[in-house]
């Protein structure tokens, strides 16, 4: 009876006990209750509160990793200046850091978006450039490069060819959209924003003045918001191409390159010292991280009584860009096929 009782679990572990067990005896052989009172304090309190310990740690490891998440996160939106909008000089870094504020690097890493267009007409073949917007060959460029052309050809960085087709123009804005055939595996430039540009702001242009190629040149944004007057005439995109000359545009009331014509148009510009020269229109104006801020549109250039020789063609360090947000603020209309 008593091997029985002491199995029933009520007194665990204490089978050791010294105590002498006298069988056939009364209840007072039993070891008296006290000595097994040292059992009753083991309920899983303490081994809970022991659990509670790492569970506490790693509250507390995760919140501090939080925090550290955050601190990066700040930090590097306080580096980059990444506020959930593009800017145009922390947008991406399309430079590599090692190359960096480098135009040799902004040239790497930005000419095999840019091309070079070549639109024939009745009147002649003009040269121009553009920059590649996506992969399959959407290519951005001035509307007076590709105005009354009849076929209209790009040549890539990499030497290839394609045939292309004009998608939608806005000569209000000087601006056309072109689209290559069969074209797929470009690499497409990245639009910075243009509102962030700052007068002193060093940049590069890339194009194709006179047939030229991925010619690169540099300066600095020289003035910012300028009121540049173009034509919108077809004809003037003719004239241009007859003569190989350069766009005409007004400034201030007085006519560059050539006469207008009647019907223009005025857009806000960038201005740079960046050398632009005939060809260069359509090509890209860059920020030092390789992003687009400016499509090129018009140069001065000097008389040829000026200048004191017999072409009058040249930079002289006026050029003017239209804003990339204000093409990309009309891609939606260029996509749709608009021939304003």
């Amino acid at each position: 009876m008593t091997e029985t009782f002491r199995h029933s679990g009520e007194y665990p572990q204490q089978q050791q006990s010294s105590a002498p067990v006298h069988h056939g005896g009364t209840q007072g052989a039993y070891p008296p209750p006290p000595a097994f009172a040292p059992e009753e304090p083991r309920p899983p309190k303490p081994p809970r509160r022991r659990a509670k310990g790492p569970m506490a740690l790693l509250a507390a490891v995760a919140i501090a990793a939080a925090a550290v998440g955050g601190g990066t996160a700040y930090a590097f939106q306080e580096l980059t200046g990444s506020d959930g909008t593009s800017s145009s000089a922390t947008n991406t870094n399309v430079v590599p850091t090692s190359q960096k504020g480098t135009v040799s690097g902004v040239a790497e890493a930005v000419s095999p978006s840019i091309v070079e267009i070549s639109a024939k007409s009745g009147s002649g073949e003009a040269t121009g450039s553009g920059v590649i917007i996506t992969k399959d060959g959407e290519i951005i460029t001035n509307n007076h490069v590709i105005s009354g052309a009849s076929s209209v050809k790009v040549t890539t960085n990499d030497g290839k060819t394609y045939d292309a087709e004009v998608v939608g123009t806005d000569s209000k804005k000087d601006l056309a959209l072109i689209k290559l055939k069969d074209a797929s595996g470009l690499k497409p430039a990245s639009l910075g924003n243009s509102d962030n540009v700052k007068i002193g702001d060093d940049v590069v242009a890339i194009g194709s003045p006179e047939g030229l190629t991925g010619t690169v040149t540099s300066g600095i944004i020289s003035a910012l918001d300028r009121d540049v007057t173009v034509s919108t005439d077809e004809d003037q995109g003719q004239q241009q191409q007859q003569g190989g000359g350069n766009w005409p545009f007004e400034y201030g009331g007085e006519q560059f390159n050539g006469d207008t014509g009647s019907s223009k148009t005025t857009y806000k510009a960038l201005q740079t010292d960046a050398s632009l020269n005939p060809g260069n229109s359509g090509g890209a104006l860059i920020d030092m991280n390789g992003n687009i801020v400016g499509i090129n549109s018009a140069m001065y250039s000097p008389s040829s009584s000026q200048a004191g020789s017999e072409s009058g063609s040249g930079s002289v360090g006026l050029g003017f860009a239209i804003p990339i947000n204000t093409v990309k603020a009309d891609l939606d209309t260029l996509r749709a096929g608009s021939t304003d």
